[in-house]
């Protein structure tokens, strides 16, 4: 039996992940307990939330002003954009002739967004994309959304 803490052993009871009673290979890394693995990734997912709000309430991308919206917001609609309800968001349905047009329209899209830093939230199921955009750092609408709109609407006809 090896004991926890013991010098040069594993971090297991019992047999540990190198056999009962062996020193542990300075090449393999100990062997991780389940709590302690789920312990570390709560630790790291507490930090990476933290970040996020962080970021967010420190955002630099603003949301559209009132302004804004009453001049882009019709051009949205007249391309079949709709305000989403019970969230500052807009939303567009497309359909394809096939999965192959579908999917190929998603990957430029795809492309654009990583290109400009600004991901769509969007649904695929066969020949239809169902795509909805707000831009989270700023909890609403941006000028990001209105050029990634009209970007998608162009990717459309191609």
């Amino acid at each position: 039996m090896v004991l926890l803490g013991e010098p040069g052993t594993t971090r297991s009871s019992k047999e540990g992940c190198t056999g009962p009673g062996r020193k542990r290979s300075r090449s393999k890394p100990p062997c991780r307990s389940v709590v302690g693995s789920r312990l570390r990734f709560l630790a790291l997912a507490r930090t990476r939330s933290t970040v996020r709000n962080l970021s967010a309430s420190m955002s630099k991308i603003p949301t559209l002003s009132e302004e804004e919206r009453a001049h882009l917001l019709p051009l949205l609609r007249s391309a079949q954009w709709v305000e989403t309800v019970g969230r500052d968001a807009i939303y567009k349905e497309f359909i394809f002739k096939d999965f192959n047009q579908a999917f190929g329209f998603m990957s430029r899209v795809a492309l654009q967004a990583e290109k400009i830093d600004h991901h769509p939230e969007w649904f695929n199921v066969y020949n239809k994309v169902q795509i909805t955009l707000s831009t989270h750092e700023c909890g609403g609408l941006s000028q990001r959304d209105i050029t990634l709109a009209t970007f998608i609407d162009q990717a459309s006809l191609m």
